[in-house]
């Protein structure tokens, strides 16, 4: 069913459905840390991909498994990082900011001119979304440690999009993708699993995070999944654009964060890049 759906359709639920948990998870931070929410929430949504997936049952090369590991180690690090960010910075400017990162894969993959000229408006419209004026309303501790934050996370989010094509490519699709948070949640686990064990024993407080993993981690990365097996990485580079919208929607709707003029028209020129990057299919792979 979904590989009917075009694939700027299923970015915008898989965006709104993303955003929508951070904003939740942005509600927990005060009683657990930013970083232990993003690790239970890829705990979570790994346990819920393995009853899912069962990939035990399928066999395994060392090549793959160790694919697999890697691009979730980047997935996990792009989760806490991005946690770490929107806790000191607003969340639709974090996310056009974290957008560096695959505006650079873009950049360096893309071959058509339908492509570059889609990454350039799509990195004029970033750049104005990001241009919220961060330093005047918020302190600079928390400036300097989103900005760092947002950046990591970005790296991460370029080292995502190259890898989880690479695995998804390799024919297992959402299996390895169980297999990838899996790794992903196993290597952080000496670092956040000791802190985070106010909401094992609070009932309301795990029920959030499942509520966060199935929001912001199984909906959106099953859809990638899918759509990284149908096009180039420069396309979903590009069509990742949407995702600053549904950022802002969220932002204001839930968070109470509106957005500027500056803002808007930067909505617009990311649009236009979707609508000249849209007419353009890219031939299955091979």
């Amino acid at each position: 069913m979904a590989g009917r759906v075009p694939p700027p359709a299923l970015f915008v639920v898989s965006g709104l459905t993303q955003y929508l948990g951070a904003a939740i998870a942005v509600g927990l931070f005060a009683v657990v840390g930013a970083p232990e929410v993003a690790w239970l929430r890829i705990v979570v949504a790994a346990l819920l991909l393995l009853a899912w997936r069962r990939p035990w049952r399928q066999t395994w090369t060392r090549r793959t498994l160790a694919w697999a590991a890697v691009f979730g180690v980047a997935l996990a690090a792009m989760n806490v990082s991005f946690y770490v960010a929107i806790d000191h910075l607003p969340l639709g400017s974090a996310v056009a900011i974290e957008f560096i990162g695959p505006v650079a894969v873009a950049a360096v993959t893309g071959r058509g001119w339908r492509e570059r000229g889609g990454i350039a408006v799509a990195a004029a419209g970033v750049v104005l979304l990001a241009g919220v004026t961060i330093t005047s309303d918020l302190p600079r501790e928390d400036v300097v440690i989103g900005l760092v934050a947002i950046g990591v996370a970005a790296a991460c989010w370029a080292a995502y999009i190259l890898l989880g094509r690479r695995v998804a490519l390799g024919g297992s699709g959402v299996t390895s993708l169980a297999v990838a948070m899996t790794a992903g949640a196993l290597v952080f686990a000496p670092f956040l699993a000791p802190s985070s064990g106010a909401v094992v024993e609070d009932w309301r407080l795990l029920l959030a995070v499942v509520g966060i993993a199935v929001c912001s981690s199984v909906v959106p990365y099953v859809l990638e999944q899918v759509i990284l097996r149908r096009v180039s990485a420069a396309t979903f580079s590009v069509l990742l654009a949407l995702l600053p919208a549904t950022a802002v929607v969220i932002g204001a709707v839930v968070l109470r964060q509106f957005p500027s003029w500056l803002e808007l028209v930067g909505l617009l020129l990311v649009s236009g890049a979707i609508a000249m990057t849209a007419q353009r299919t890219d031939p299955p792979p091979a």
